[in-house]
């Protein structure tokens, strides 16, 4: 299991689905949000919505938007992107060893004491725009 005292800020970024199922739009279809956070101060770097349909994989250019983003906050990139095991293994794990990132994959179960919270207030978020 990950905590965020193991890390260093920006020694680490932690991609993940942020959403639990499809987020429903009227106009575009169903998304899923991924989002890149720092591993030791939980802090969201970056976020796309990718339509459901591609399987929660990112496109290579929203991969590579993903990783910029991020990097926008401390001018560099990580040591480490830690992806959950089965996920993001295309276009973001390519682009990041294009960076000279390290990709280590973990069970998603692992992530959870990271990425829990922001997962939770994410739900909420999308249940309170449902009540107006």
């Amino acid at each position: 299991m990950l905590h965020p005292n193991q890390f260093d800020v920006n020694e680490a970024w932690i991609a993940f689905q942020l959403n639990s199922t499809p987020v429903k739009t009227d106009l575009d279809g169903d998304f899923n949000c991924v989002s890149l956070m720092d591993a030791a101060s939980c802090f969201m770097l970056s976020s796309t919505l990718i339509p459901a349909t591609n399987k929660i994989e990112p496109s290579q250019l929203e991969a590579r938007r993903l990783l910029k983003q991020a990097w926008a906050h401390h001018q560099t990139y990580p040591a480490r992107l830690i992806l959950p095991h089965g996920q993001f293994a295309t276009h973001l794990a390519t682009a990041a060893k294009k960076l000279g990132i390290e990709v280590v994959n973990m069970p998603e179960v692992d992530l959870l004491p990271v990425i829990g919270e922001a997962r939770e207030g994410f739900e909420e978020y999308l249940q309170s725009g449902d009540e107006h």
